[in-house]
């Protein structure tokens, strides 16, 4: 699908046909979303630049993504979208800036995209250039990653209070085993959102770093530019202090995971010494030898039983007198 910007005319993001033998006049803005090799191949005769292939997009290497060819400077960044819908990934997006268009190329749907759509109909002086529309584009970018974090600082928040909340009834300040599982899902979530996250941060501010060198000085973006730059440190240094909060969590859920286990244990193990003086003494009133004094004795049965519940009662009140249980 193909989508043109142009301020001059109705200052809407209009979707055209690939068929079209021109682009609108005063195009500033192309989003390229899914587009087939025809929509391709159109632009690439409109603009008279080489649009990247997805595979090429994909590429890890720096020069393979952030690079200048014909006049034209091409940077492809990783996207991560979904995280506050539960559903994060990442995208390969390519940003190419000419002198006379910003042409966008995605695989995915992108909320930042459309905002900042929305927001340039609003106010078309966003798009007055390709450079500004770059920058303020970007900015959209910067924007939602920022959200995206909160939403996962948020989560983090509640995770947090759940595994350290504190009630005053003995019953209710164990946690059960499904809670804590259902903690380690959570963390794991958050983390997953989190990486991915930080891996749009760490590309975004690699191509800022190139875009601060390459525009054309002419188009007095140098101070948008370090804003953006700022602010993508600061997003990576606060997701970074939310990895070491999420590493945290996950070594406290472990522990009382362990402390569960080790309660349950501590239970069996009670129960074995409890029980044993009373079988202890059944085994003994137990055994068939012919001259055994109790045998005859009328009150001997009676005995028997408040001696093997006196030994069941005295070593659990001893364990509960010295905090064991």
């Amino acid at each position: 699908m193909l989508r043109v910007f142009t301020p001059a005319g109705a200052g809407l993001l209009t979707e055209i046909a690939a068929a079209d033998a021109n682009l609108p006049a005063g195009t500033v803005w192309i989003d390229m979303l899914n587009p087939s090799r025809d929509e391709e191949l159109f632009i690439e005769r409109a603009t008279g630049i080489d649009v990247p292939t997805r595979e090429e997009m994909d590429e890890i290497e720096t020069s393979s993504r952030l690079y200048t060819e014909r006049g034209a400077i091409y940077m492809t960044v990783v996207l991560a979208t979904g995280i506050m819908k539960e559903n994060a990934e990442t995208s390969a997006v390519s940003f190419i800036l000419t002198p006379a268009h910003l042409i966008t190329l995605r695989y995915v749907e992108a909320l930042s995209f459309d905002r900042f759509a929305s927001q340039s109909e609003r106010m078309p002086a966003l798009c007055e250039s390709a450079p500004m529309a770059l920058v303020h584009l970007l900015d959209a970018v910067v924007d939602r990653l920022a959200d995206s974090i909160e939403h996962v600082g948020k989560d983090v928040d509640a995770i947090s209070r759940q595994a350290f909340k504190r009630v005053r009834t003995r019953e209710q300040q164990r946690i059960s085993n499904l809670a804590l599982q259902s903690l380690l899902l959570r963390l794991g979530s958050a983390q997953d959102a989190l990486s991915k996250a930080r891996e749009s941060a760490a590309s975004l501010s690699r191509a800022l770093g190139y875009l601060a060198f390459t525009v054309p000085r002419q188009a007095e973006l140098g101070p948008h530019i370090k804003s953006l730059t700022r602010d993508v440190a600061s997003l990576t240094d606060h997701a970074g202090y939310m990895a070491s909060t999420i590493t945290f969590l996950l070594d406290a859920a472990l522990g009382l995971i362990s402390i569960e286990q080790n309660a349950v244990l501590k239970i069996f193990s009670v129960s074995a010494i409890v029980f044993m003086p009373p079988t202890l003494v059944a085994g003994i009133y137990g055994m068939n030898f012919v001259h055994m004094p109790e045998l005859q004795w009328q009150l001997g049965y009676p005995w028997a039983l408040v001696l093997m519940l006196l030994s069941a009662v005295l070593p659990y009140l001893f364990f509960r007198w010295r905090g064991w249980l």
